[in-house]
């Protein structure tokens, strides 16, 4: 199933998207419940409720407002960085270089905040040269989580899975330097473009896919998901350790190679750039810079 949050008549609505991508059906969803956008649902489904009435029209994907699928989310998002190998490697040669941590030891687990959030096809703010001036983007799989838990075992983690979706790590590589820890340059207005819905874990196998992201056509990267240092199953269990997670939490699990910083010489995003991400198995989200 893929749950979508939209805007149709000016009013936030929750549907179930076509398996071809084409239409959606909203749920008869209360409007208070709708503002949380696919949470309700989530937690109707991990509570074995039934999920709300579908209504009896569909309208097409094309005639309505795409939204994030979780347009606040309940907390900070969980992040993960430098998970994939190659990424690692190529961020040797930046001011990475003299971290002497091992990223192969422990995940690098950093949030952003639920307000950076925005939709699929959105446009990101650039903060203005006098905040920074070096904005990066990273492509990533999404797992949203279903049933919570602390403690999570690695072996069980899976069944904690509720789907997946897309986001784009919009980054400050300069602010992220300066202030020693990633949060704040994370977290700016708008930079975590996610959508274009959530595909449920009896879809698409997260461990399995591939991601994709095109800066104004351009390739820059190309992953498959094999390639994670930390697989799906150990960010969860590691996060999990100490700390309860809940149904529609989100662990953005890493970015792969092709980074702006990581090329020589570095480029970043100017204003008028699109980024467009595709995820094998979900869809693409596309956001301009201005």
């Amino acid at each position: 199933m893929r749950i979508a949050t939209f805007v149709l008549d000016g009013q936030r609505r929750v549907g179930q998207v076509s398996s071809d991508g084409q239409q959606l059906t909203p749920f008869e969803l209360p409007a208070q419940q709708a503002r949380a956008g696919a949470l309700p649902l989530i937690e109707a489904l991990v509570a074995g409720q039934p999920l709300p009435a579908l209504a009896t029209a569909s309208v097409p994907v094309a005639s309505v407002h795409l939204e994030a699928p979780l347009p606040m989310p309940r907390r900070n998002l969980w992040c993960v960085g430098r998970n994939y190998h190659a990424h690692a490697k190529e961020l040797q040669a930046t001011v990475f270089k003299d971290n002497n941590a091992d990223p192969q030891a422990w995940p690098i687990v950093f949030t952003k905040v639920p307000e950076c959030v925005v939709g699929p096809t959105d446009t990101v703010q650039l903060p203005g040269a006098a905040v920074s001036s070096q904005i990066d983007y990273e492509a990533e799989l999404a797992v949203v989580i279903g049933t919570g838990g602390k403690n999570i075992a690695r072996a069980d983690a899976m069944r904690h899975v509720f789907g997946y979706t897309i986001v784009n790590d919009v980054t400050a590589r300069d602010v992220q330097m300066r202030h020693q820890q990633w949060d704040m340059g994370k977290s700016f207005d708008t930079f975590c473009p996610m959508g274009p819905w959530i595909v449920t874990a009896d879809e698409l196998d997260g461990r399995k896919t591939r991601v994709r992201c095109w800066v104004n056509g351009e390739l820059r990267q190309d992953g498959p998901t094999e390639n994670m240092i930390f697989d799906i199953p150990t960010l969860i269990e590691t996060i999990s350790r100490g700390i309860t997670l809940y149904p529609g939490d989100v662990i953005a699990t890493g970015t792969p190679a092709g980074v702006g910083m990581g090329l020589s010489p570095p480029r970043y995003i100017q204003s008028g750039d699109v980024i467009r991400i595709a995820v094998d198995g979900i869809g693409e989200i596309e956001n301009r810079f201005s």
